[in-house]
């Protein structure tokens, strides 16, 4: 695992449509927006928010978490220059395995960028950062398994499901869930790109 490509700097990945970087207090207004919309979190182990301070203060903990190498949290912004500082959604690694070389992603939209694409654009744009600058052998993704948008994400980004975990996550919110794993090994990644 290349640490540095990850944690040396925040890495910025552009792509013709997306834009994927930090998150910053400019932005509160639109992640208030998001951290603050229950159908967002249908599917995450997430509570919404509804005061603006706590998600200031949230802010303030990606740049932590970030800090200390547990994750890395990129705010989904579109290219175009005139929304260009417009947070359309989060997408994140963590669970960083060193001797595994592994690592989870997770990802979620505001409710008005539902359904255009953005959210497999922005898992193309991490997993080709991951296989690719970091090296890593594995990523992997745990979806409830009533979310058929993000097992279509996956999917379309060359995951495969590896099998369903009975009762094994407490989520807040929701209680004990069944997850379906969805991985990508660096081999399979290979195949995709020739």
């Amino acid at each position: 695992m290349n640490s540095s490509a990850l944690f040396q700097e925040f890495p910025v990945l552009k792509s013709d449509e997306l834009i994927l970087r930090e998150i910053e207090e400019c932005h509160l207004h639109d992640l208030y927006e998001i951290y603050s919309n229950e159908n967002v979190f249908t599917y995450c182990g997430i509570i919404p928010r509804q005061k603006k301070d706590t998600v200031l203060k949230m802010i303030g903990h990606f740049k932590r978490d970030y800090l200390k190498k547990s994750r890395v949290k990129w705010g989904i912004f579109p290219a175009h220059k005139h929304e260009s500082d417009t947070l359309v959604g989060i997408i994140e690694a963590f669970d960083f395995h060193q001797r595994v070389n592994m690592a989870t992603i997770g990802y979620f939209l505001a409710e008005a960028h539902w359904g255009k694409g953005i959210a497999s654009k922005a898992v193309n744009m991490v997993v080709r950062f991951l296989m690719e600058e970091v090296k890593l052998n594995r990523i992997q993704a745990e979806v409830m398994p009533s979310n058929e948008a993000s097992k279509q994400v996956l999917r379309k980004n060359g995951f495969m499901m590896e099998g369903t975990l009975r009762q094994a996550a407490l989520w807040t919110g929701k209680g004990i869930v069944d997850l379906e794993i969805y991985g990508l090994l660096q081999e399979d990644y290979q195949k995709l790109m020739r």
